[in-house]
């Protein structure tokens, strides 16, 4: 089935707390603790959904990708996961907006859930990740409940994959489903199938599973509330990720002063 044949999430069925318009893609005008409230109300009430952690990547991804500027679009919440998003949301008049990025709000997620009954499912990772994740937050969120981990090969799943996929998750029935692969890749599987699994809130996490699970170290504080976590990241891996900062960086910037000198509109179509 294609990707793009699959109903998508209406707005009424966004968050209403305003969304800024970021080169075109709506980032929810959040912090932590009010993404965390929203993502509570959400569960209580079974509204199904899917949740974007969404940075300059995936903000310059969905320039040339209409089609995934519309899953953003679309999401239950697109999370501001990096700086400049908070910047261009504050500048729009948002102020209590803060970054809500992708590993911070996975802990906080765990530990409001680990009391409540409800239970999670990991997806995604390399050979070994999701089960060394599900022993972790186990073990650091007592009562937390993880019924289930997949592990999906490098490629879109085939027909036998995705009923697999589907049988396990409907037996299983998580709260929460965590997906962790990369931007664009990890949205468009939640655009995918999160009408067609069992889960309720599906939340694109990326590299949140390698940090917690304890295989990449993440930027000192200081680097992410400055803006400067993409350096550290870069350092760290440089061969994977120079094409992404050193081309994307830039673009964004001057995208945004574009945006911010009104040279350049972007609608939330």
């Amino acid at each position: 089935m294609s990707l793009f044949c699959l109903p998508l999430q209406s707005p009424e069925n966004q968050v209403k707390a305003g969304r800024a318009n970021v080169l075109g893609v709506g980032i929810s005008a959040i912090n932590l603790d009010t993404a965390v409230a929203a993502i509570a109300e959400a569960l209580a009430r079974k509204t199904k959904g899917y949740v974007c952690v969404t940075g300059v990547h995936g903000v310059s991804e969905a320039q040339a990708d209409p089609a995934f500027r519309t899953i953003l679009n679309r999401a239950f919440l697109t999370t501001p996961d990096g700086m400049p998003t908070v910047w261009m949301g504050r500048w729009q008049g948002f102020r209590q907006m803060r970054r809500v990025y992708g590993p911070d709000l996975m802990l906080r997620v765990c530990e409001f859930t680990r009391t409540r009954g409800y239970t999670h499912f990991l997806y995604g990772g390399a050979p070994g990740v999701a089960d060394t994740l599900k022993a972790r937050l186990e073990q650091r969120f007592p009562g937390l409940q993880i019924a289930g981990t997949y592990t999906p090969p490098f490629r879109p799943l085939n027909p036998a994959e995705e009923q697999q996929l589907q049988d396990l998750v409907g037996k299983l029935r998580p709260d929460i489903f965590w997906v962790g692969l990369s931007t664009p890749k990890q949205e468009k599987f939640m655009a995918q199938y999160w009408q067609r699994l069992e889960a309720t809130l599906f939340f694109g996490v990326g590299a949140a599973f390698d940090f917690h699970a304890g295989r990449m170290r993440q930027a000192p504080r200081w680097m992410q509330r400055s803006g400067l976590e993409w350096l550290f990241r870069l350092g760290s891996d440089p061969g994977r990720l120079w094409k992404r900062y050193l081309k994307n960086n830039p673009l964004f910037i001057l995208r945004a002063l574009g945006q911010v000198t009104r040279l350049r509109r972007y609608s939330l179509d």
